[in-house]
């Protein structure tokens, strides 16, 4: 008699397969091991219940009139839960969900996700903007564009494009910029950006300090908000031209100065390796990547300069 205990998953497993395929040595093959542990577990089933579900012949075996019941209803019980493992596999494959640094996220990536829906509709996109790296092995996240040298234990990176930096400004400001060459000499309008751009920028130009403290303007979090700054006319700002280039095309930001830096890294598209056959992620990397080749290739002679520069180390 059955009692409290309920029959082990691999008994089941066992039965459910030799009654749906009548043989024992089939359902070993099909389960991976051998027509003798088949036989074991069957026979711990039929133990535990009770009830004879085989007659053993000399060369096959076959259903008690108990053991059709039980396997119609196993197998209609298996076939459910195949079933609902292929509904989670293909709702998984329909959502992408990706964390992004803001500025890349905002300025670059956002306007461009538009163009990814129309190419394949089927896969919904949940994006996420961070400055903290999020960790991909949580499966909260399935992939990320992430600024650095590439390197990331077990990740899959991905280059997009370098990044660098330059002088932009609204066109209005362009003549207070005049002097923006010489860290030292007087400027009309207030610098905008991370100060430690502005003394890479300037210590690639061969200058040992940057601009004094008083020279810079309001500080803000992240860099397409120094831009946002910018294009309102408060000041010059050091940022990217490629993640901007949209703003420089438009005529809305112009160079303030022609002189572009490295700053000895790039951007990448990263993802887990055990992640790396993954169709929607194989789907979202062509695609990105396509996009990155066609910015890196409208900022070519950009990306040429800022080569020529080399990397400028900043002291520590």
């Amino acid at each position: 008699m059955l009692g409290g205990r309920f029959p082990s998953l691999a008994s089941i497993r066992a039965f459910e397969s030799a009654a749906r395929l009548g043989s024992f040595t089939k359902a070993g093959r099909e389960l991976g091991t051998s027509s003798a542990s088949v036989s074991y577990h069957v026979r711990q089933l039929e133990a535990q219940i009770g009830v004879a579900l085989f007659r053993r012949l000399a060369h096959r075996v076959e259903l008690t009139e108990p053991g059709e019941m039980v396997a119609t209803e196993a197998s209609k019980a298996f076939a459910a839960l195949r079933a609902s493992f292929v509904r989670a596999a293909e709702a998984e494959e329909g959502r992408l969900s990706l964390t992004t640094l803001p500025t890349i996220g905002t300025s670059w990536l956002a306007p461009r996700l538009g163009h990814f829906r129309t190419l394949h509709p089927e896969i919904q996109l949940e994006l996420d903007l961070s400055d903290v790296p999020e960790d991909l092995a949580g499966g909260r996240f399935d992939a990320a564009i992430r600024n650095g040298d590439g390197r990331w234990p077990g990740l899959r990176a991905v280059p997009l494009f370098p990044s660098l930096f330059m002088p932009l400004c609204v066109p209005a400001l362009l003549d207070a910029a005049r002097s923006l060459g010489d860290p030292a000499a007087p400027l009309a309008v207030p610098r905008l950006g991370r100060a430690d751009w502005w003394q890479l920028w300037y210590r690639s130009r061969g200058y040992d300090a940057g601009p004094p403290p008083g020279s810079y303007g309001t500080t803000l979090a992240t860099e397409y908000l120094d831009v946002a700054a910018a294009l309102a006319g408060h000041g010059i700002v050091i940022a990217s031209p490629i993640l901007f280039r949209s703003e420089l095309e438009s005529g809305r930001l112009i160079a303030a100065h022609d002189f572009v830096v490295p700053a000895g890294r790039a951007f990448w598209f990263v993802y887990p390796v055990a992640r790396q056959r993954s169709r929607k992620i194989g789907l979202f990397r062509e695609w990105l990547c396509a996009e990155a080749a066609a910015a890196c290739a409208a900022s070519a002679d950009l990306i040429a300069r800022a080569e020529k520069v080399g990397p400028i180390v900043m002291p520590a």
